[in-house]
């Protein structure tokens, strides 16, 4: 009889935990931005391209629709983005960063130092860890895509 292995050397709890860990970490340094992790992701996205439509931010975030869209409302509400239609077409809505929204960049630019310093991995480390995720992640979007094809 076969048993699974122990909770402790389940890589699935490493990455949840760890996951969970650096969450907690963001927390306090989001909070004086009135920001949660979700809705600064939507904002790191949109700083690195801005004027993208919805089905492009999801898929830079990974967020699915549901989730998605309440990020984007609660966002457009603090008057840090608009959703407008798109000029190709109008079904389609484009996510914009207001000049607000542009200046918060600035703003929280400190937050990634202020978590770095709080993790003692090298860069290195970091870097092969960041890797692993992907491949991680990219190899189950894979599995994914084959089971629903």
């Amino acid at each position: 009889m076969s048993k699974t292995l122990p909770l402790e050397e389940q890589v699935c709890f490493a990455l949840y935990s760890a996951s969970n860990a650096v969450m907690r970490l963001y927390r306090p340094l989001l909070q004086p931005f009135d920001l949660t992790y979700p809705q600064y992701v939507v904002l790191l996205a949109l700083w690195q391209q801005d004027d993208i439509s919805l089905g492009e931010l999801s898929s830079k975030t990974l967020f699915d629709s549901g989730t998605l869209t309440p990020l984007v409302k609660k966002l457009e509400q603090k008057g840090w983005l608009k959703r407008l239609p798109s000029a190709q077409d109008e079904r389609v809505k484009k996510v914009q960063l207001t000049p607000h929204g542009k200046q918060l960049e600035q703003q929280v630019s400190g937050v990634m130092t202020a978590l770095r310093c709080q993790i003692s991995l090298t860069d290195e480390r970091m870097i092969q860890l960041r890797t692993l995720a992907r491949q991680v992640q990219q190899d189950i979007q894979l599995l994914e895509k084959c089971s629903l094809g």
